[in-house]
């Protein structure tokens, strides 16, 4: 395995990825994400508005992650005895062809995916105008049953990408199945 970790990091900068986590996401930890990713987006030369940009979509994501992913942690790290469960995922963050990306994924239950497919391919098919739209009803209709936010979220990193999200589904066993989801700014 530690052989594999050089081969891993390379693996990572060849994709333009100059950030990785993989593990429990808490809000504790998207804050210090946050001021990661900012003092090397700096370095990189972003320009504010881009940064804050793909801050918000690691926001974005890293909610879906703790509210949403099948796999859960409640350990230690999650509040001791009387432990907050979190959510396992991946996020990523990167820069390809002009552009920075934020990856994520984590796993999500079966049954979940038709509806999960079908409200995003619906996304990915609006324009921006149509997007915002959408975003406004959203918010005053409010969240769908069984929904931790405000359900908005897949819309934002939809007005917020500057190509059409796209994502995969990728079938694991007969229970789940692991979810990604990739954001253009």
């Amino acid at each position: 395995m530690l052989k594999d970790l050089y081969d891993f990091n390379n693996r990572l900068i060849e994709r333009g990825v100059f950030f990785c986590f993989c593990g429990p996401v808490t809000q504790n930890l998207v804050r210090e994400i946050g001021s990661a990713l900012e003092k090397k987006m700096k370095m990189l030369e972003a320009k504010k508005p881009t940064i804050l940009r793909v801050f918000s979509m690691v926001v974005e994501t890293a909610q879906n992650i703790m509210y949403y992913s099948a796999e859960k942690d409640s350990n230690e790290m999650a509040g001791g005895a009387n432990p907050n469960v979190v959510g396992l995922g991946v996020i990523t963050v990167g820069h390809e062809a002009g552009t920075y990306f934020v990856i994520s994924g984590n796993m999500i239950d079966n049954d979940k995916v038709p509806k999960l497919r079908e409200k995003l391919e619906r996304l990915k098919s609006l324009k921006k105008s149509e997007l915002k739209k959408l975003f406004k009803e959203q918010l005053k209709k409010g969240p769908e049953a069984g929904s931790k936010g405000a359900g908005v979220g897949f819309i934002e990193m939809a007005k917020k990408s500057s190509k059409p999200i796209d994502f995969h589904f990728q079938e694991i066993n007969e229970r789940q199945s692991f979810f990604s989801i990739k954001i253009s700014i």
